[in-house]
């Protein structure tokens, strides 16, 4: 059976391609994190090597092999182990190395399955020059053999490889639709379910993980704490804080966007009260602590500063200098917040 949640279109369109036998030599999925996206390519994996008649089955050897990542024929090109560090940028990346030892094993016939699979997880991270050697193999496909590529945007993929795939996109769930798979196929009680759904902004794979891994959730709220307490605390407070969020910016850049789209949420949320609208918030748990947040702050205040963190996030993408942009962000908090935040 299909695993993946709340995708019933790409399902359906997978499901034609296998009863036709028309399938693209490469495919290019888009989505954010945790929307599904590798569950998907695993999914596709499992179907076109599925040993029974209706695939994916989920339950024969071949199955069960790709499901553990122990299938010969489908190799995973993860950007959490295979990363590279371009020397001018920093930046991390999939270099060309990577993408030529795909290349030597896709001129090689499958081995124990009917199809072979690459899939490549960070297509968005890809070098220039592994995506123009990527092109090479686009251009030129192997029989028998699919390429996945796995990326948050487009934006960042270079076209002439998009042009060469066929594009599905993956939307994050309707809230009630997350909330309630988390209810019917995890067991997750219903108030949790609520909040996970909630949190999770629709990317259900984010709410599963939560369930595997207690500290994902309570890294979370500690970061979401931590963004809070600086709305009260004073300048110095706020300094040591941006070096130390500089700091982690020239170790890794993605974590520190990461951080800056909690700080884009949380201000959000209190933008949304403010303007009366409570229930499109995401930090449901901490309502009432937002509602307080809202009621001390100016209107035009929080929509400049919330500019502000997104003018912080493109900035640093320009590679300005990272302490000097984001301490500039954190001069710019609301001082209302600052003064009647606690009361």
């Amino acid at each position: 059976m299909w695993q993946i949640v709340g995708q019933s279109k790409v399902v359906s369109y997978f499901k034609k391609c296998l009863e036709t036998g028309l399938l693209a030599h490469a495919y290019l999925f888009i989505g954010p994190h945790h929307v599904g996206k590798m569950q998907l390519a695993i999914n596709v994996a499992q179907a076109l090597n599925c040993q029974e008649d209706k695939p994916p089955c989920s339950e024969c050897n071949s199955c069960q092999k790709i499901a553990q990542g122990k299938h010969v024929d489908v190799q995973v090109l993860s950007v959490d182990s295979n990363l590279e560090k371009n020397k001018s940028t920093n930046k991390a990346e999939i270099g060309i190395e990577k993408i030529r030892q795909i290349q030597r094993a896709a001129n090689l016939p499958p081995f124990e399955g009917k199809y072979k699979l690459f899939i490549i997880d960070g297509a968005d991270l890809l070098s220039l020059e592994a995506a123009n050697c990527l092109l090479k193999t686009l251009e030129e496909p192997y029989n028998k053999v699919l390429f996945l590529l796995l990326a948050k945007t487009t934006k960042t993929v270079p076209p002439t490889v998009i042009s060469r795939c066929q594009q599905l996109t993956l939307m994050p769930l309707a809230v009630d639709e997350a909330e309630k798979a988390l209810i019917d196929l995890h067991g997750v009680q219903k108030q949790k379910a609520r909040l996970l759904s909630t949190l999770s902004k629709g990317c259900i794979g984010w709410a599963i993980s939560t369930l595997k891994d207690k500290k994902l959730l309570e890294h979370y709220y500690e970061d979401r704490e931590v963004i809070l307490d600086m709305i009260h605390a004073d300048y110095e407070e706020r300094f040591i804080y941006a070096t130390r969020l500089a700091d982690q910016y020239k170790r890794n850049r993605e974590i520190t966007q990461e951080v800056l789209k909690g700080w884009v949420e949380i201000w959000r949320d209190i933008l949304l009260i403010k303007t009366g609208i409570n229930k499109a918030i995401t930090n449901i748990d901490i309502q009432k602590r937002l509602e307080q947040l809202s009621r001390d702050m100016n209107l035009c205040d929080i929509r400049y500063f919330i500019n502000d963190i997104l003018v912080t996030m493109i900035n640093l993408r320009k590679n300005v200098n990272a302490r000097l942009a984001i301490e500039a962000m954190m001069m710019n908090i609301p001082e209302r917040a600052q003064v009647k935040g606690g009361s």
